[in-house]
């Protein structure tokens, strides 16, 4: 535990000092080489914490390195453009429980209960989330230089042959919605998780709720 909570540290200790210098070289930077640097210093702090987990002390340098080149290369930008879509979006989940947000790395992300957006084990899209992807589908037109990627997810009931093609099932429906909407397939990746990734407890009902969830990314990538 000794060694873990000290590979911990000097991980932590590289987060600082990547992002603290991402951000201080930004002053006389364009736009875009800021937003590489940005995400060279989050790259950096994320593989610096992955690797302090997985390798030590030297894990925690190598993910840092690897961490920097994969965010320089795959920064994503704050636009005004995202900023109003975002507070578009926001008025239009207002009071449905889907949760509306800006990540670390840029991108825009709605967070969808299954339990509001879909009847219950099945892909069926709930009036709810057809009026609010409705309104999602305008905001992505209006931007359409953004990439998409919805992924569905389970809670841990049932089995891995329900849960797997229900989450891939919920993100596809989620996407041929759109679709129909107006918006190019070609910009939307899906994918489904089953119950691989819980973010609360699968033991009680409500971290069952929060569990069973849609989620959709917009990133708009810099050029």
């Amino acid at each position: 535990m000794t060694i873990r909570t000290t590979s911990l540290t000097r991980g932590f200790t590289l987060v600082t000092v990547a992002v603290a210098l991402a951000v201080s070289g930004c002053a006389n930077m364009s736009e875009t080489q800021q937003d590489s640097a940005k995400g060279a210093g989050i790259g950096a702090a994320a593989g610096a914490v992955l690797g302090a987990l997985t390798g030590g002390s030297k894990g925690a340098a190598r993910g840092a390195v690897i961490g920097a080149g994969a965010g320089a290369l795959g920064g994503y930008i704050w636009s005004t453009r995202m900023q109003e879509q975002k507070r578009q979006m926001e008025a239009a989940t207002a009071g449905t429980g889907i949760g509306v947000s800006q990540t670390a790395d840029n991108r825009l992300k709605l967070d969808i209960p299954a339990d509001a957006g879909f009847a219950s084990g099945r892909a069926t899209l709930s009036p709810t989330l057809v009026r609010v992807l409705g309104q999602f589908a305008t905001t992505l037109q209006q931007n359409q230089g953004t990439q998409v990627a919805i992924i569905g997810h389970t809670d841990s009931s049932g089995s891995d042959a329900i849960n797997n093609p229900l989450s891939f099932d919920r993100a596809n429906a989620t996407r041929d919605y759109l679709v129909s909407r107006g918006v190019s397939a070609a910009r939307i990746a899906t994918d489904g998780r089953g119950s691989r990734e819980p973010i609360a407890d699968n033991s009680t009902p409500a971290g069952r709720a929060m569990n069973r969830r849609v989620e959709i990314y917009v990133a708009e990538p810099a050029s």
